[in-house]
């Protein structure tokens, strides 16, 4: 989406293929924020970040350490944090007030609101631009949803001119134009021809944080016509995937936020000790819970860690994923050990923060100090696959390349997760989204200077060729529907409380969500959980009061009898 304002802001037109019922992606699971570095945000905090420092931060993390030299297209990554995170804030109006330290950086630089998960803020706010502009001038921007890219088409010359496409009744099309792909990676791709599966086998029994649509179906259909790739080897597993009690086997889960452990969170094995640096990079915090083989493990954060990410915290509870304790006694009673044994866990922690030096490395000791006369917040954590470092191969101006890594494929660019080499071996949190705003403003501008120069060449390259029949443009616009007089109680929306037949109240309307559930962006388990059961609480938590009547009104069958 990022790509297709940025045609927009250029004077040209776009088309937006996507295979989900809904736009967003992965994007609107994340969860701790969007990296920037010498932004107005950090400025009016008086957090003393540079680029040459992210550099080297991201350089670090790329190589695992072995280096601080950074890739050149990292260096576009982070010099372009700050006008990233500006534009965001300028052109959607978003609040990107707060920041937070993750792991691996050395300095505050992970951008969020003051509510809801920064992912689903920013990509709804970019979606709801769009989709005004595609519902007003439909012959500027157009929206195809429930469509899936088949093929690249190229020309005599091997440019990428177009895509083939099959709609959601079925049909197939052609379309013309240059092409941004941004098809993101592959850490849920369990299909024949599994990418997953051809380079990191091992992992393949993991459970993943990606939505099923993660296969990469853009690195496929570039190698399909000689593209290259780069690093498909390298697949992050994030320690901190949340594992829900009655369901601890779940292929997909939900993320913990890296930002609870940049407020403070501390990481405890079955015995209540630590074992690793809690702010340690994603790569040697999964390696160390592997190599430590003492689980279950937990994340921990007490109430001075909690306040500064209360949201978060509440919204986890919510969904049955954290737990709070009223009293360290609570807490080691559940896990088993001596309340004296967590107590002195706790005192070594508050003597290493005192003195600054910690055997695991540690530098920065937020929520500092630990005491059992304290509440928690408390979830269960296991390794999840994550996210794909690897992907196509790309030059700084976004543009695909071919096989030798150095040919470009005119006509073609990536944007997001989709791409290799920009993040190494190992990506820091939070540069997700920024990988995905940055090399979408890249990839967008690079297509339209591509377009446009093609044109004033009098090439034959035109966008939609005339006589072509063009895309139609779904109209996302709140409907004007109302709400069945019919009225149920809660007694009654609670019978309906499975897969086969689920009901949930949402702000006083009754909602079947039954034939909803394979759609939902966050998946059918986020509204099973509230199946039977009024759940405006956590409805209100995470979207804007508009979205049923706007994107499911034929859900809504009665309202809530009070």
């Amino acid at each position: 989406m990022s790509a297709c304002h940025t045609v927009l802001e250029r004077g040209g037109r776009v088309l937006l293929i996507d295979k989900n019922p809904f736009l967003g992606g992965n994007s609107t699971k994340a969860t701790s924020g969007i990296n920037g570095a010498l932004t107005t945000s950090q400025m009016t905090l008086g957090i003393p970040d540079t680029p040459m420092s992210f550099e080297k931060d991201t350089a670090l993390s790329a190589t695992k350490g072995k280096s601080d030299k950074i890739h050149p297209l990292g260096r576009v990554l982070v010099w372009e944090s700050a006008p990233a995170v500006e534009w965001l804030k300028t052109s959607f109006g978003l609040d990107l007030s707060k920041v937070s330290r993750l792991g691996g950086h050395s300095h505050p630089r992970t951008h969020r609101g003051a509510e809801r998960f920064p992912g689903m803020t920013i990509t709804m706010a970019l979606m709801e631009k769009l989709e005004k502009i595609a519902e007003q001038t439909p012959e500027e921007a157009q929206i195809l949803l429930k469509s899936r890219v088949t093929s690249l088409l190229q020309d005599n010359a091997g440019n990428v001119i177009g895509v083939t496409y099959t709609d959601r009744q079925g049909n197939t099309h052609k379309t013309y134009g240059p092409v941004v792909i941004a098809t993101g990676g592959y850490a849920a791709d369990f299909e024949a021809d599994s990418l997953l599966k051809k380079y990191r086998p091992q992992w393949m029994n993991l459970p993943t944080t990606n939505g099923e649509h993660c296969t990469g179906d853009g690195i496929k259909m570039l190698e399909k016509i000689g593209g290259g790739t780069v690093d498909l080897e390298a697949v992050q597993v994030h320690p901190t995937g949340l594992v829900h009690p009655d369901d601890p086997d779940a292929k997909v889960k939900f993320l913990a936020a890296e930002a609870l452990r940049g407020v403070g969170g501390l990481l405890l094995d079955k015995n209540g000790y630590r074992f690793c640096n809690d702010l340690g990079t994603r790569d040697y915090v999964t390696g160390r819970m592997w190599d430590h083989n003492k689980a279950p493990y937990r994340l921990v954060l007490n109430s001075a860690s909690a306040a500064s990410i209360e949201w978060h915290c509440k919204h986890y509870e919510g969904r049955g994923l954290m737990k709070k304790y009223n009293s360290g006694q609570d807490l080691a009673k559940d896990m088993g050990i001596p309340a004296s044994q967590l107590q002195a866990s706790f005192n070594e922690y508050n003597e290493i923060a005192k003195s600054g030096k910690d055997p695991w490395g540690k530098k920065y000791f937020d929520g500092a100090p630990y005491s059992l006369n304290d509440y928690f917040y408390v979830a269960w954590i296991c390794p999840v696959l994550h996210y794909t470092m690897g992907g196509i191969a790309i030059d700084t101006d976004g543009a695909c390349l071919k096989a030798d890594g150095k040919t470009p494929i005119h006509g073609a660019f990536g944007a997001g997760e989709v791409n290799g080499g920009i993040h190494g071996l190992n990506r820091l949190g939070g540069s997700s989204l920024l990988d995905c705003v940055v090399f979408g403003r890249v990839a967008g501008a690079s297509a339209a200077k591509y377009l446009f120069s093609q044109t004033l060449r009098n090439t034959n390259f035109s966008g939609i060729p005339s006589g072509a029949p063009a895309p139609v443009a779904r109209k996302v616009e709140a409907k004007k529907v109302e709400t069945p007089s019919k009225e149920f109680t809660l007694q009654e929306v609670a019978k309906h409380k499975t897969k086969d037949d689920c009901w949930v109240a949402v702000n006083g309307e009754v909602l079947d969500v039954t034939k909803f559930l394979p759609d939902h962006p966050g998946g059918a388990r986020a509204i099973l959980l509230y199946a039977g059961k009024d759940a405006s609480e956590e409805f209100n938590m995470l979207h804007e009061h508009s979205v049923i009547k706007k994107y499911a009104p034929e859900t809504v069958i009665g309202k809530l009898k009070k």
